[in-house]
């Protein structure tokens, strides 16, 4: 079954990432397992740069319960990536992002997939409401 890949205009938000020569494996291309550092950098770059998330000091933090992602083209060291991400479902203490990544400037996503926060209370670790601040700041980017 061929997954369709999604273009650039799916996304609201891009952060771009240079690939590392430790990136590639055995077989000449990124690993897998860095795709999902990519997911969680955008997704937390987003929060941390519009000042809705503070990682040492915020009362409320995302805990990821899931990840998926679908490989559609091969990247490698030394291409320059761009990882986009928009939000296609926010509950009231859980938001389902949808990220690509988007090799050397084109259009579609070379990988894309999707990434799970619960945010939870960082003292007792139980499910909280998302704060007004940090939801009105993923409302831009909802799809």
């Amino acid at each position: 079954m061929a997954i369709a890949a999604k273009q650039r205009k799916d996304f609201k938000h891009f952060h771009a990432i240079t690939t590392r020569w430790m990136d590639n494996d055995a077989y000449g291309h990124v690993n897998n397992v860095v795709y999902y550092s990519w997911f969680d950098t955008v997704v937390n770059q987003f929060l941390i740069i519009n000042g809705v998330l503070d990682i040492e000091n915020s009362p409320v933090i995302g805990l990821v319960i899931e990840t998926q992602c679908n490989y559609l083209a091969s990247v490698a060291f030394p291409d320059v990536i761009e990882a986009g991400v928009s939000v296609s479902k926010l509950g009231n203490s859980s938001v389902r992002y949808e990220v690509g990544i988007f090799k050397n400037g084109e259009d579609k996503a070379a990988a894309q997939g999707h990434f799970v926060h619960v945010y939870v209370d960082r003292e007792n670790r139980r499910p909280t409401a998302i704060p007004v601040p940090m939801r009105q700041l993923l409302q831009t980017i909802e799809v």
